[in-house]
This record gives structure tokens, C-alpha cells and sequence, in this order.
């Protein structure tokens, strides 16, 4: 073989080398740390820049080390959580963070599979924090948008006081459910509740509907009772002004009254259609049978 050809590809090659250890390139979707002999000196696509492309690094020397720019979505297994009412509740959880500032987060944890490790334990613990404070109830429907705030605000708090160059973007429950073996008492003791709420409300319901009742009878009896005293009132008002007419009627013609009286006396004693009478033929009961309304002959 040529020398001459021999010692062109390898210089070819040591020059490949050389090149292949001076550039690098970094995705739009990452961020770099270059590391010399350990320590890293510099940060290449940081949030916030735009160092995105082929960048330079002294070579053989410095080293690259690259991490996710994007938000990262981190599932933990299923955790036991004892509440508030000391039921056992099965949480299955994700957090979404993103890494903000790279340097910080090399040194305190090098790798993101570290970073997945310190992370797990930390929603661990804030789940533990705000969870066990509450009942089974509100973790599963009532109060878990808020609870879930609280979680991702307890996790940011130790994940800064932690000094991890992280930021902590959302926390979510993916499942919250009861262990198999508690679901059964759980369900027994929340159909007892509701028993005992549908009893309250018949007892409500019942007691309105008496005092509904007893405002019925009272409003009835009072309509009653007036309409009596009126009653009373227009009859007496009737009987007086029926006597006063037939005073005045008597008073003008006392012929007329007396032949009047004669007349309620025959419809009063055969009224009832079964009256028998034994009177002489001349008594003064049958004047005006002889005699007419007059009396005279």
C-alpha cells in the first residue's frame, strides 16, 4: 500500500475525530450542559434563549450532556393513603415538570432518571400532606380540583426548597379508588348516611305538613266562627226588621192582624197533616172559615 495514501487517511481519520469532537448538535427540543473534566462550565439552549443548531466545544476536553426542554410527564405507582376518616384510599398519580434551570439540576441530580427517583417521593410525600388531611369523599368527588392545587403547591415548595432546578407544572390523581377489602364498610357506612338523611327529611316533611295541617283547621275554624257571628248578626238584623214591619202592620189594621195570627195558627196545627181537632162548631178558632177576613157575618 501507497505510504503516502496510508498516512492521508489517517490524518483523514484523526481529522474526523476531531471535527466529530468539536461540534454538536442541539435540537430546538433540548438543552445542553458542557462539562469539562466534571464541572460544568456553560449551558447551550437554556429556556429562554435560542441556542438551538451546531455549537462548538473544545474537544477531547469538554463533554455534552443534554436534557428535555419540553415538559416531562412523570407516572408513579399506586400509593396507599390513609384520610382523614381513616379509610384506606388506593392514589394513582402523574406530575408534569420541566426542567428550568439545567445547571443547578445537573448538580443536584445529574440524570432525569435521578430526577424521576427524587421527584416520585416528593408527590409521594405532598399527596400524604394534603390527602390525609380530608375525607375519602372529597378526595374522589367533592373537593379534588382544589386538592389537587394544593398537592402541586406543596410539591413545588419542596421541590425549590430542594434546590432542583425544576418546575413543577401540574399534579393530577389518575385514579383514586378503595382497597377491596375496605369498599365493602365504606359503602355499607355511606348507605347508612343517606338512610339517615332520607329519615331527617320524612321527619321535616312530616312535621310541616301537621303544622300545615293545624294552620288549616285554625284558618277554617276562624272563617267558621265568622261566618256564625255574621250569620247571627244578618238573622237578628232580619228578625228585628221583621218585627218592626209586622208592629207597624198590626198597628194599621188590627182586623188584618188578627185574621194574620189566625192564619200561622191553622198552617202551625196542621202542619204535620196527622192532627185531629174536637172543637165546638161556633168556637172563635174557625171565625174566619164563617165569617171571612172581616169576622163579621
Amino acid at each position: 500500500m501507497n505510504p503516502r495514501l496510508l498516512a492521508l487517511g489517517l490524518i483523514g481519520a484523526v481529522l474526523a475525530v476531531v471535527l466529530a469532537q468539536t461540534f454538536y448538535v442541539v435540537d430546538q427540543r433540548q438543552q445542553a450542559i458542557v462539562v469539562q473534566f466534571g464541572d460544568p462550565v456553560r449551558v447551550v439552549n437554556a429556556p429562554g434563549k435560542n441556542q438551538a443548531g451546531l455549537n462548538l466545544k473544545i474537544p477531547f476536553v469538554e463533554q455534552v450532556i443534554k436534557f428535555d426542554r419540553r415538559n416531562i410527564a412523570l407516572e408513579t405507582g399506586q400509593e396507599e393513603i390513609i384520610t382523614s376518616d381513616q379509610d384506606r384510599l388506593v392514589v394513582d398519580a402523574f406530575v408534569r415538570y420541566r426542567i428550568s434551570d439545567p445547571l443547578q439540576f445537573y448538580r443536584t441530580l445529574r440524570d432525569e432518571q435521578t430526577a424521576a427517583d427524587r421527584l416520585e417521593r416528593l408527590l409521594n410525600s405532598s399527596l400524604r400532606q394534603v390527602l390525609g388531611t380530608v375525607s375519602d369523599t372529597e378526595i374522589i368527588s367533592t373537593r379534588r380540583s382544589q386538592l389537587m392545587q394544593l398537592a402541586r403547591a406543596d410539591m413545588a415548595r419542596r421541590a425549590t426548597a430542594s434546590r432542583l432546578g425544576i418546575q413543577i407544572i401540574d399534579v393530577r390523581i389518575k385514579r383514586a379508588d378503595l382497597p377491596d377489602q375496605t369498599r365493602e364498610n365504606v359503602f355499607r357506612r355511606m348507605e347508612t348516611s343517606r338512610q339517615q338523611e332520607a329519615a331527617r327529611i320524612r321527619a321535616e316533611g312530616e312535621q310541616r305538613k301537621r303544622e300545615i295541617i293545624a294552620e288549616a283547621d285554625k284558618e277554617v275554624a276562624i272563617t267558621l266562627a265568622t261566618a256564625r257571628e255574621q250569620s247571627g248578626q244578618a238573622l237578628g238584623e232580619g228578625d228585628g226588621m221583621r218585627t218592626r214591619i209586622l208592629a207597624n202592620s198590626y198597628g194599621r189594621d188590627p182586623s188584618f192582624a188578627a185574621f194574620f195570627r189566625s192564619m200561622q195558627a191553622y198552617e202551625q196545627a196542621f202542619a204535620d197533616g196527622q192532627t185531629t181537632m174536637v172543637l165546638s162548631p161556633d168556637s172563635a178558632f174557625f171565625r174566619y172559615f164563617e165569617r171571612g177576613p172581616t169576622g163579621r157575618r
